[in-house]
Formats: structure tokens, C-alpha cells, sequence
């Protein structure tokens, strides 16, 4: 395995991306390959090593006693390789080119857009990258220049800004409550229809905390994508828990106070510190930290 440090790179992360899912598909489409390449890099790699990576069974792949060394080197090699690119983009002085960011899924939807367009009206040699997922994203990696997180991130050579909290609500549709009327206290809200999620038991323990006896089975309607989730709630499916000010925003919602005490949800930007001072990246940061204010309390 001498001859590591001297193989193509792309031969690396192909190996890396394989040994991190498990199989040859996941890892084409971590790469946005085919499987038919990605499994030929994977036997060059092999033949160029001299040595057998991967057991191959029904399940998938697993790593050899050998392919579990090349993984632990051609990690460091990855950490290696991506200091030196962070520190490479940090040095860079020039207000153009592209910056990625990353938020959940219903941010994406719901909230960043118009700050992004408006990014782009004042700063238009910035380019912008949107991953819109409720997935980690690994700022060191470059999978992300910016991150929004609902949480303070815990990964080392991370600056992060806690930017102020979400309020929540309890909201429902007016074609609801035309048909099923408004609940008037907590008591009477537990036995109206409830959308609630499907595997995610965030509101089950939420309810439970301030006293409410609910299981799956308490919810009508059941979905863990929260754009499709507040999209049940608009339909009049049941009533539902949305960020307020998103929900306000929304034509024929009505809020429904009923003076439960609700979690909000934080909000911080984060960036990797080789990174938060490239001249593009600061502006971007600038932006989006002042563009969510009017969000957050």
C-alpha cells in the first residue's frame, strides 16, 4: 500500500464514498455517477493497490481487514486535502464567484429564497448554491459554505452566530374550522384533528412535556417532510404546528392562541473559520444574517 499517496485522487474518493455507504450504488449516487464506473474505480483502485478492498455479499460491501487501513489513510488524505483547499479558497480576495449554502428542507422553501434574491440584486458577482436538506452537512468537506442550523453545531474549526429564535404556533386552516369549529381551550384542542408526523416523535414529546397524553395514533394525519406537512395543514387536514411567522404569511390560516407554552426553534449561521473571512463568503454571511432578523425574536 506504498503506492497510495501516488494514486489518482478520484480513485480515493470514489473508495471513500463506497466505504462510507456501504454499496456500490449508494456511493454512485453520492458521486452523481453510475454504478458500472464506480465499480470499475474500485477495481482499478484494487489492482493498482494490490490488494482486495472490499467483501462483496448480498447485503452490499463491507471492508476487508486491509481495506479498513486504506480507509483510515485515505480519510486523513481526505482532512489533508480539504485544509488545503479551505485554506487555498480563504486566501482569495475577489468578491466574485460562488458561495453554497445549506438549510432544512421547509427554510428552503419557505424563507430563503427571497433572501437569497435579494443577495443577488445587491451583490450580482456572488453566485449562489442552495442544498435544501435536513441532513448534516459537513462544512469541512466544502459541502457547504454557509450553514442556517435549527441547532448550535459541535464540530471543531466552526464559527457560529446564534442569530435569535423561531416562535412557534398552532395554526389551522379556515376550511377546517368552518367544518369542525375552533377548540377553545388545550383540553378541547386534544380531540380535534391533529396533523402530527409519521416516524418523528419530536411533537409526540413536545405534547407530552406540557401534559398532553397523545401517541402516534392521536394524529389524523401523519408526515415527517415538514413543506409537505404545513401543505396538509393549509388543506384543512387538521390543525398544526408551523413557524409563526411563515404561517402568518400564509393566506387563510388562523392562529389559534390557546396559551400553551411552545418550544422555539434557534437559529444560527455557521461557517468553517478558514473560511468565514473570504471577501464572498463575509458578504453572504453579512446578508443572511441581517436578512433573518425579521424571523427570529
Amino acid at each position: 500500500m506504498d503506492n497510495l499517496s501516488s494514486t489518482d485522487w478520484s480513485l480515493i474518493q470514489v473508495f471513500l464514498a463506497v466505504a462510507e455507504t456501504g454499496s456500490l450504488s449508494a456511493g454512485a449516487r453520492r458521486l452523481h455517477s453510475s454504478q458500472p464506473t464506480v465499480g470499475r474505480h474500485i477495481k482499478t483502485l484494487e489492482t493498482t493497490l494490490g490488494v482486495e478492498l472490499f467483501h462483496r455479499h448480498a447485503r452490499g460491501l463491507e471492508l476487508t481487514e486491509l481495506g479498513q487501513d486504506v480507509f483510515h489513510t485515505a480519510r486523513a488524505m481526505q482532512r489533508h486535502m480539504s485544509e488545503l483547499t479551505l485554506k487555498a479558497a480563504g486566501a482569495q480576495t475577489s468578491l466574485a464567484g460562488d458561495v453554497r449554502i445549506t438549510c432544512s428542507v421547509f427554510m428552503a422553501h419557505h424563507v430563503v429564497p427571497d433572501l437569497l434574491a435579494s443577495i443577488r440584486t445587491k451583490e450580482p458577482e456572488i453566485k449562489l448554491d442552495l442544498l435544501a436538506t435536513d441532513d448534516t452537512e459537513n462544512l469541512l468537506f466544502r459541502e457547504a459554505d454557509i450553514a442556517i442550523r435549527m441547532y448550535r453545531p459541535k464540530q471543531l474549526d466552526m464559527i457560529a452566530k446564534h442569530l435569535g429564535d423561531i416562535t412557534l404556533g398552532l395554526f389551522a386552516a379556515e376550511s377546517y374550522v368552518a367544518r369542525r369549529g375552533l377548540p377553545q381551550t388545550p383540553e378541547d384542542f386534544i380531540n380535534h384533528d391533529i396533523v402530527g408526523y409519521d416516524r418523528n416523535d419530536l411533537i409526540i414529546r413536545s405534547m407530552t412535556d406540557h401534559g398532553w397524553s397523545v401517541t402516534r395514533d392521536t394524529f389524523c394525519v401523519r408526515c415527517d417532510n415538514q413543506t409537505a406537512y404545513w401543505e396538509l395543514v393549509k388543506a384543512g387536514c387538521g390543525i398544526g404546528f408551523c413557524q409563526k411567522h411563515t404561517a402568518m404569511a400564509t393566506d387563510g390560516i388562523i392562529d389559534l392562541d390557546l396559551g400553551v407554552p411552545l418550544p422555539t426553534l434557534p437559529v444560527w449561521l455557521t461557517a468553517h473559520e478558514a473560511m468565514r473571512h473570504t471577501p464572498r463568503i463575509s458578504r453572504v454571511w453579512d446578508l443572511l444574517s441581517d436578512g433573518l432578523q425579521p424571523f427570529v425574536s
